[in-house]
């Protein structure tokens, strides 16, 4: 195996699933790993030389409903990228988060009896919903490569082969993370108070929570105006679309809201404006991770399709939908889920969070999770999966 180049076939769906790709990348080289890599990336697995076939946004639908108007495509992608490894086989294929369509490819490559080992970096959540999708990741999967260590846990009591890897954002975020340094970063007023406003990074999030945020966002103003808003836009297309949401709204409103590009190939302006925010209101989804990490007081929320929804309902398992929640196995945040996602619920939990006292409890609650997050006994992905390949 070290004698010839490794040929590893990575498919992510979103821009956290691109940031863990091209680390993954990184780390294969500073390891001395002769490999290429093909599949389906982001901008910044493309800028570490990664070969993607078909443009990451392809992949990126939320719900069960809103999957099926795209489901032809998406079956398109699938049996695309079998028929190139059928030709030209890859030596491992890594699922690096999007669950639904990866789980399936990985499916897909066992059914053809290709000599491709498959990888899940970045567990499902079958801990939480619809536990029968372990029968099929015990099929499919060789390899789970989890996040948090209660997830290795659960796959060790099903006998599917897992690694607790950690988040490589807890050890990348300090536990000392300065408010002030943070809004220096953007060019930002040190002394205004910001909130961040986070209606998620997908066309159909922004359409469905971005009225949301913003109906929420000028009932805070009226309210409390000396208070500004941070929006991030991680590509020409999202800000295209938030400008033609905000132009709806009155000038009041609009003078105090900062539409902040995207700069780097890093897509990381969503973690920078979070970092720079007193307050963050964001959609319920990875990023509240990375909130938690920053240490930053947060509300999420999160609308579905309402028979999405249902569905949903009936397949969770667990009380929490957040992740810092689930880690903590107690409310730390607020979530707004469904019904409850109001802007009149919404503002009225940011302004819970304007008392000191009040977030300064959920910050030391976070501090105390990314601690717990660091403590862990966690392997090297990469190093993980030349294991498998021996």
């Amino acid at each position: 195996m070290q004698n010839r180049k490794l040929r590893i076939g990575i498919v992510v769906g979103e821009v956290s699933g691109d940031t863990l790709g091209a680390k993954l990348i990184r780390s294969f080289r500073e390891q001395g790993i002769d490999a290429e890599f093909e599949g389906i990336g982001g901008p910044q697995m493309i800028e570490e030389g990664f070969n993607s076939y078909y443009p990451m946004d392809i992949l990126s639908v939320m719900g069960i409903v809103e999957v099926l108007k795209d489901i032809k495509s998406l079956f398109a992608v699938r049996d695309g990228l079998v028929d190139a490894w059928s030709k030209k086989p890859v030596d491992v294929f890594i699922g690096i988060d999007a669950p639904d369509f990866n789980l399936r490819l990985s499916k897909a490559i066992k059914q053809k009896q290709l000599p491709i080992k498959t990888v899940q970096y970045v567990s499902p959540s079958v801990w939480a919903w619809r536990q029968g999708r372990v029968h099929g990741i015990k099929a499919s999967i060789d390899l789970v490569l989890c996040l948090f260590p209660f997830e290795k846990s659960f796959f060790k009591q099903w006998n599917v082969p897992a690694a607790f890897v950690g988040h490589p954002l807890a050890s990348q975020l300090p536990l000392d993370n300065s408010l002030t340094n943070a809004k220096l970063e953007l060019n930002l007023d040190p002394k205004q108070k910001y909130i961040a406003l986070l209606p998620g990074s997908r066309r159909g999030e922004i359409e469905k929570l971005g009225p949301l945020v913003l109906d929420a966002a000028k009932l805070v103003a009226e309210k409390f105006p000396n208070y500004q808003f941070l929006i991030p836009a991680i590509n020409d297309a999202r800000k295209q679309q938030i400008e033609a949401l905000i132009a709806e709204y009155p000038d009041a409103l609009k003078s105090k809201i900062h539409l902040m590009d995207n700069t780097s190939t890093e897509s990381k302006i969503g973690r920078q404006v979070m970092n720079a925010a007193d307050i963050i209101a964001l959609a319920s989804g990875t990023a509240t991770l990375e909130a938690m990490l920053l240490h930053r007081p947060m509300v999420t929320f999160y609308k579905l399709n309402w028979l999405t929804y249902r569905i949903v309902k009936l397949l969770v398992k667990i009380q929490y939908y957040s992740l810092p929640n689930i880690i903590a196995g107690k409310k730390v945040i607020t979530e707004l889920i469904q019904k409850d996602a109001t802007p009149e619920k919404l503002a009225y939990e940011i302004e819970l969070l304007m008392n000191g006292e009040t977030s300064q409890i959920q910050v030391m609650q976070h501090m105390t999770m990314h601690k717990k997050l660091l403590s862990g006994n966690s392997e090297d992905p990469v190093q993980a999966i030349l294991q498998l390949l021996k």
